[in-house]
């Protein structure tokens, strides 16, 4: 049966590249023992103190153009806190309203401003809104309408913001009095005092 041609074509058909041992070991050598020396000589590579300029931290930021002082602000920004707390003097003067109406208001609301915002001094456009009342006034600037933003929690507190609407509709033909601080609650007469204390002495 091996003189059988056709059996002869088709082992010779079922045989690999590898024909002999000097093969395989090539083979093997290239298959397993050369990416273990590249993988070797890489880290080697990475470890190893000789590495081309650039790779640096502070040449790669010399590289682009960043100095040491804005990454640290870029890591101070990305690190600083979500929230901070600010303590007002609740003691300090009130601003007044033209004082008020030039630092928040005078960009909407100063000739030629926005249109559509009732500007300082035009009597016919504050005219409708005189009638609706200081309250709704007030309101609107603190917490917004249409297209103008509240006011409110900004710099100036809710008073200083009211004492900004006076200003602006009084230069628009109102008559609103200028809102004050409510006076602090009168101290105790000593008679009302001196009860409380003669029952606990009791």
């Amino acid at each position: 049966m091996s003189a059988d041609p056709h059996y002869q074509a088709k082992e010779e058909a079922h045989t690999g590249p590898i024909k002999n041992p000097k093969q395989l070991l090539l083979a093997v050598f290239f298959s397993f023992v050369a990416p273990i020396l590249i993988i070797v000589g890489l880290v080697a590579y990475v470890v190893s103190d000789n590495k081309p300029a650039g790779t640096a931290e502070g040449d790669s930021m010399a590289l682009y153009g960043v100095s040491q002082d804005t990454r640290d602000r870029e890591v101070a920004e990305r690190l600083k806190k979500v929230g901070t707390i600010e303590i007002r003097d609740a003691n300090r003067p009130l601003a007044a309203g033209d004082a008020v109406f030039k630092a928040q208001c005078a960009a909407c609301h100063a000739p030629p401003g926005i249109p559509g915002a009732p500007h300082l001094n035009d009597a016919a456009a504050w005219g409708p809104r005189i009638g609706q009342g200081y309250e709704t006034l007030l309101d609107h600037a603190l917490h917004g309408k249409g297209a103008m933003p509240a006011q409110g929690g900004g710099d100036f507190e809710d008073l200083e913001i009211g004492r900004a609407v006076v200003y602006l509709a009084n230069a628009g033909g109102a008559k609103f009095p200028v809102p004050e601080r409510p006076a602090a609650a009168a101290a105790p007469a000593d008679g009302a005092a001196s009860a409380p204390a003669a029952a606990a002495s009791k």
